[in-house]
């Protein structure tokens, strides 16, 4: 597909996207952002697509952060350009357009941790939908220690995992943990001997992909990422009701009851492209950058 620092391969309904710098520990470039966004907007786009992975080449690190010694000479960690106005596009973050791209996938997203994340290499996981890490992993989120703060809208999405006291810890300290403690306080689901890592998130997909409405998943997903903590319970009974009742008129309530009363594996056949229920997205435009 013509990309140069990851690698898209799609099978059996599952997309496994991989992070391939390993010289540099798969370290994060705008390269790799641009083709990352890009493989998003493919996986989206084609309804064979079920779920997709994440990992990183080779056996030692997920992603090492931001490459500190960058190529092509540019600054590290923005735009090296003089700005007068900060809503000028040039300060935006990479790390947060990354991001804000994974927030508004239609598929669910699966992070196969395989080895160091720190930086933007765990912040750019915290989108995704279900996080495993294999025994060696270990997360930074360093950036106290850089000089600077928290990017990739990780201010957002990290107290909404873990808790505000365990974000606000580990990003104050910015030391390195290990997977024990990842698990712990709640940023991974399992941890897995590095040869069993993919299978396990392999086997999660499979059983996404085999059983479920590719349409009610993607609902799903953006009822839970979308409707905030805080709001009342009536925005979710709104969301809620509207989607029951389009849905249940659909093609794939109809084949999962039917498939459910015949004792036999369901064959829904509801796509993401042309099925979702004519409300949605619900939500508007995303908020300008200003």
């Amino acid at each position: 597909m013509g990309y140069s620092q990851i690698s898209l391969d799609i099978s059996e309904g599952i997309a496994t996207l991989t992070l391939n710098r390993p010289e540099k520990l798969n370290a994060f470039t705008g390269t790799m952002m641009s083709e990352i966004i890009d493989a998003m907007d493919r996986t989206d786009a084609d309804d064979s697509v079920r779920a997709v992975i994440f990992t990183g080449a080779g056996d030692r690190a997920y992603c090492a952060g931001a490459d500190l010694t960058p190529d092509d000479g540019r600054a590290v960690f923005a735009s090296g350009e003089a700005v007068e106005d900060l809503s000028d596009p040039r300060v935006r973050d990479g790390g947060g357009l990354l991001t804000l791209r994974l927030y508004q996938s239609k598929k669910p997203l699966i992070g196969a941790c395989n080895g160091v994340a720190v930086g933007v290499g765990i912040t750019m996981q915290l989108p995704m939908d279900i996080r495993l890490a294999s025994e060696n992993a270990r997360y930074g989120f360093v950036f106290a220690r850089r000089g600077i703060v928290p990017e990739a809208c990780s201010s957002w999405f990290l107290p909404r995992l873990v808790g505000t006291s365990q974000a606000l810890e580990w990003c104050m300290t910015g030391r390195i943990f290990d997977a024990q403690e990842a698990l712990r306080g709640g940023l991974v689901r399992s941890v897995h001997p590095q040869g069993e890592l993919l299978d396990a998130a392999r086997g999660l997909a499979r059983e996404i992909a085999d059983n479920t409405s590719a349409v009610s998943v993607a609902m799903t997903r953006a009822m839970l990422w979308r409707i905030p903590p805080g709001a009342h319970p009536m925005e979710a009974h709104k969301v809620d009701s509207r989607a029951i009742y389009r849905l249940s008129k659909g093609v794939d309530a109809k084949e999962g009851v039917q498939s459910f009363l015949e004792k036999r594996p369901p064959a829904f056949p509801g796509r993401v492209s042309a099925d979702m229920p004519d409300f949605y997205p619900w939500w508007g435009e995303e908020p300008p950058y200003e």
